[in-house]
């Protein structure tokens, strides 16, 4: 009998030991599943739906009849190759689809102003991007996990830019009626602006981000950091640059060899600057925005991972006169060849 307790201490280290093995096992499945430690093609879809319902001036919510609306949705067609487990190369195509009604006054130097009502939608290919991945740091242990990655990349004017085009046309229309000094983008009578219709924006933008993932055990805390540097694309017109951060802790639900369930609570920060067009800063566009949500991810063994999501707004500052994220859900799969 006195042989029996160690070896009963054996067999329950033992299965300690199996179990959390077993635990580091999904988690490594979950990471290599999303293309994060694996040399080898990855193929990723996402999706974002965004309706624009809101209308607000200078941050003040507005009440109106028959409002004008927009709603947004991209789906991101995004092949990856990992050269290495550090190195890896992505091509974004998005494929933008957008429904709206606005209001507009349609000036003319050969005849008076007549106002107008578009009620309709456009389905087009938006601006391709380039994006590198490297990973500067990583450490994986049995009980924690810290992966750091450093993204960088281009995009380019591919899309078409009608839109815009039309839109400064009619600012240059109207500084011969009403000569400056005015907001260039002051004979818009509607929150739904042209360039947010317009599936590109003729310009070369640069892209930055990092991104920090931590793990404990079961527990983890993700964060990334994205900026986006604006020039001068169609006809003189600039978007604003743009700060995105998001970040939150979750947690693994489910931990199994072939299958995963991961909860998190994420916080977004996002502002964007106003935009630029005839040389001048137009004080209709820009705003800040703060949400919250959930996001869950899924895991299929080694090369299956996907995951939904939805971003509360907490609060919206903006610009002008403007149609604002009522919320924003988002979705997507990714499979490692």
């Amino acid at each position: 009998m006195r042989f029996l307790l160690p070896l009963w201490l054996l067999g329950f280290v033992g299965l300690t030991v199996s179990v959390r093995a077993c635990e580091l096992c999904a988690i490594y499945n979950a990471t290599s599943a999303s293309g994060q430690s694996s040399a080898g093609w990855l193929f990723s879809v996402s999706e974002q739906f965004v309706p624009y319902r809101t209308i607000q001036f200078d941050g003040t919510e507005l009440s109106m009849n028959d409002p004008d609306y927009l709603d947004s949705s991209i789906t991101h067609l995004v092949p990856t190759y990992n050269f290495s487990s550090r190195f890896g190369l992505s091509l974004n195509v998005p494929v933008v689809y957008r429904s709206f009604k606005r209001r507009e006054v349609r000036y003319s130097t050969s005849g008076p102003p007549r106002s107008v009502v578009e009620d309709d939608d456009l389905l087009a290919f938006g601006d391709l991007a380039l994006v590198a991945r490297w990973t500067a740091w990583e450490k994986n242990e049995m009980e924690y996990g810290v992966v750091f990655n450093l993204l960088g990349g281009v995009k380019f004017p591919t899309a078409d830019t009608d839109r815009i085009q039309d839109e400064v046309e009619q600012a240059r229309i109207y500084d011969t009626l009403v000569p400056p000094p005015h907001d260039p983008l002051g004979h818009s009578i509607s929150g739904v602006h042209q360039h947010e219709i317009s599936p590109g924006s003729g310009s070369f933008d640069g892209i930055f981000g990092a991104t920090l993932n931590t793990r404990w055990k079961r527990l983890f805390f993700n964060s990334q950091v994205q900026y986006y540097l604006r020039t001068e694309g169609e006809d003189t017109f600039e978007y604003g640059d743009e700060l995105m951060i998001s970040g939150g802790p979750g947690g693994y639900a489910l931990l199994k060899d072939s299958f995963t369930l991961s909860v998190q609570a994420l916080a977004v920060y996002d502002t964007l600057a106003r935009t630029r067009l005839l040389g001048r800063k137009s004080d209709y566009t820009g705003m800040t925005a703060w949400y919250m949500g959930p996001l869950v991810t899924v895991t299929w063994g080694e090369r299956f991972s996907a995951n939904a999501g939805a971003d509360l707004p907490l609060s919206i500052a903006n610009n002008g006169l403007q149609n604002v994220p009522d919320f924003r859900v988002h979705a997507g799969f990714s499979y490692r060849f």
